[in-house]
């Protein structure tokens, strides 16, 4: 194992990945907890998050234990806004697909798709018995404005009671929107004691900010990778238990594929890593 290996094993919690081009072994019927069980301060979760299946069966083929989907990714790959609770149906749709396969999922659901709590808890079972372990519901609003922490924790509480093992990792925008910062211990509180089994702060890379919210926190902390913030062994050592990466992946994605049409505009060899046909058309074996 090279050193690169060994790193990704220690972030990651890596389970034996199945040779390229095989199918991978049928989904093992994970005990409660297991989701949860991965996010550990020292070891954190690194959670690539997908876009459609062939995205998902990639990152399992490379041996991550768990996925989450893109909001960005699902909304922009149909054609849809993000953030603005119009991927219902895509969000259910992708879940269906990806659900109960060779990972764990956890589904990134916006603020729930309404502001009802009866309603998120009721999308919250379809997540479910989809094969969702887990879910992020998030407290930013499309113009720019924070849901109140009252409909929030509501929502929070009324998910947990509806499906009490799905593990809700409730995300706080006061960085991401920018001006609110001060806000987020308070939303942070209320959000853990309305049973929230982890919280997130995409936004948050400040690495004393960092250690100033795990020093209040008694429930796992998920920060997302910025490529200016610091690194995921920098990460480690804070003692995070979870990194998401966002609609990082489906961005680059969309980045290689401008790279390599310009590369053959040019006249250049395309570059980078390319998949082959084979091994794309295989994996709808992966499932």
């Amino acid at each position: 194992m090279n050193s690169t290996e060994h790193h990704f094993d220690r972030y990651t919690d890596v389970r034996a990945a199945p040779a390229a081009g095989l199918p991978a072994p049928d989904r093992v019927v994970e005990p409660p907890g297991a989701f949860a069980a991965l996010h550990r301060a020292g070891a954190p979760l690194l959670l690539p998050n997908a876009w459609d299946h062939a995205s998902a069966a990639l990152f399992a083929a490379r041996g991550f234990p768990a996925i989450g989907t893109t909001s960005l990714g699902v909304a922009a790959a149909s054609g849809l806004p993000d953030g603005t609770g119009a991927t219902r149906d895509e969000t259910l749709l992708l879940t269906r697909r990806l659900g109960g396969g060779a990972f764990l999922l956890s589904v990134d659901v916006e603020g729930g798709f309404s502001e009802d709590p009866e309603q998120v808890a009721e999308l919250a079972r379809e997540l479910a018995a989809a094969g969702a372990v887990g879910l992020n519901l998030e407290d930013g609003r499309a113009d720019g404005t924070l849901a109140p922490v009252g409909l929030h924790t509501a929502k929070i509480a009324a998910v947990k009671a509806a499906v009490p093992e799905l593990f809700v990792n409730a995300r706080t925008d006061t960085h991401w929107l920018g001006g609110r910062q001060a806000e987020t211990a308070l939303r942070l509180d209320a959000y853990q004691q309305a049973g929230a089994d982890g919280v997130f702060v995409p936004g948050l890379t400040d690495p004393a900010e960092i250690a100033a919210v795990l020093a209040r926190l008694d429930v796992p902390l998920n920060v997302l990778h910025s490529p200016t913030g610091p690194t995921l062994p920098q990460l480690v050592e804070l003692g995070v238990s979870r990194v998401s990466l966002g609609s990082l992946l489906y961005r680059a994605a969309l980045g290689a594929a401008l790279g390599a049409l310009e590369d053959v505009r040019s006249g250049r060899p395309v570059r980078g890593e390319i998949p082959s046909y084979d091994r794309v058309a295989g994996l709808a074996e992966l499932a």
